[in-house]
């Protein structure tokens, strides 16, 4: 059955798009026509005069709706995805942090299971370590911080799951870790890492393209005695490919460097992401476990000070972008959407409205509340 949306301000690669409608054929976008007269046959979905735009595509999530994806199950991956598509997340590559060979055993069967299912969000696994510096470790746990292994890596890359990987440049081992990623198809990414910018152009080379969180659990320019010494920060700014992912929850990174961020990257080389963890989507307000509290919106450990990661989700997101750091909407909306398609190669998938593509849109008010959600032509949330 079509679906026609209409009475919306429609985002096209082209700009908005006033007075069209989007007409949706099973799991794929049949047309984005410029007239809103009622196609025969067609459901009428009403966008109230909404922004109608791509679903957002989430690089970097640990859990959420009260469920880690290092849980490694079937029940705790859907769930979490399940909380996050409340909010926005059409696409999703779950993380998994520094972990045992057992849970990233378990994390890629599962991810593989559900990858396979038909017109399934999960787009494949990303590995946020166990490659790190230890001085950076941030959240990460340090007894499950290694150096590269290849045999380690070899073998999980082989499964064809895991489509990013973050590391460590400075570490030994990294250069070939980075170019056993590209030739798995994997995208590889810097993070947590303590380096110079002599390991950020050393990662490049060997095709690292990505930068983890941007600006966070990374080296940047500091004294040394009398001199400037700049860190990984500065390297990635100084090399133009480099593409970077960007908290956007207005507390892991301030709007004013997240303007700084867009004036020197753009909206081709800057996504946003959540990197939220298992209280993200949930009814939880104060614990999350034993050893973790909520507070401003941060998770942190209780046994100490450092942040654990945010539980923004991906509708926040373009709310903080665009009413804190003043963000266009059309900006807002491409860095959630086109951007991270781009990054990961599925923006002939994904990541716009244009015919032939997966019908994976949802809708803002002019406040940037979240208001419809349609995942693969089915909808998800509608208010």
């Amino acid at each position: 059955m079509l679906k026609q949306i209409v009475n919306g301000r429609i985002l096209t690669p082209n700009g908005w798009l006033e007075g069209g409608s989007v007409v949706v054929e099973g799991n794929r976008i049949k047309e984005v026509i410029n007239s809103a007269l009622p196609i025969a046959g067609a459901e009428i979905i009403d966008a109230k005069g909404c922004d109608v735009v791509p679903g957002g595509i989430e690089l970097h999530c640990h859990g959420g709706g009260g469920r880690d994806f290092m849980e490694g199950t079937e029940k705790a991956f859907r769930q979490a995805v399940d909380a996050h598509m409340q909010h926005g997340t059409t696409a999703i590559y779950p993380t998994m942090s520094c972990s045992t060979p057992e849970m990233y055993e378990a994390g890629i069967q599962t991810c593989k299971k559900l990858m396979a299912e038909p017109d399934s969000p999960v787009m494949g696994l990303h590995l946020e370590g166990p490659y790190f510096s230890k001085k950076m470790a941030g959240a990460q746990r340090p007894e499950w911080i290694t150096p590269p292994n290849p045999a380690d890596y070899n073998r999980m890359l082989a499964t064809g799951v895991i489509k990013r990987w973050d590391v460590a440049p400075e570490l030994e081992g990294a250069k070939e870790f980075i170019e056993a990623c590209v030739a798995a198809g994997c995208v590889a990414s810097i993070g947590h890492t303590a380096g110079a910018p002599e390991d950020v152009e050393m990662a490049y080379k060997a095709g690292a393209r990505h930068a983890t969180h941007f600006t966070n659990a990374m080296s940047s320019l500091h004294k040394n005695r009398e001199f400037k010494v700049a860190g990984v920060v500065e390297a990635v700014y100084s090399i133009p490919d480099y593409t970077v992912e960007v908290i956007a929850d207005g507390i892991h990174v301030p709007p004013v460097v997240m303007r700084m961020i867009y004036n020197a990257k753009g909206v081709e080389h800057m996504c946003f992401c959540t990197d939220s963890l298992a209280v993200a989507g949930s009814n939880a307000t104060r614990t999350f476990n034993d050893n973790e509290i909520i507070e401003d919106g941060v998770c942190k450990l209780a046994d100490r000070s450092a942040l654990a990661g945010s539980i923004a989700t991906m509708d926040r997101l373009v709310r903080t972008a665009v009413q804190q750091a003043g963000f266009p909407m059309d900006v807002a909306c491409r860095m959630i959407s086109e951007t991270p398609a781009r990054i990961m190669g599925i923006y002939d998938r994904k990541g716009s409205l244009e015919k032939g593509k997966d019908a994976d849109i949802i809708m803002f008010d002019r406040d940037q509340q979240l208001t419809f959600v349609m995942q693969m032509g089915e909808v998800k949330l509608a208010n």
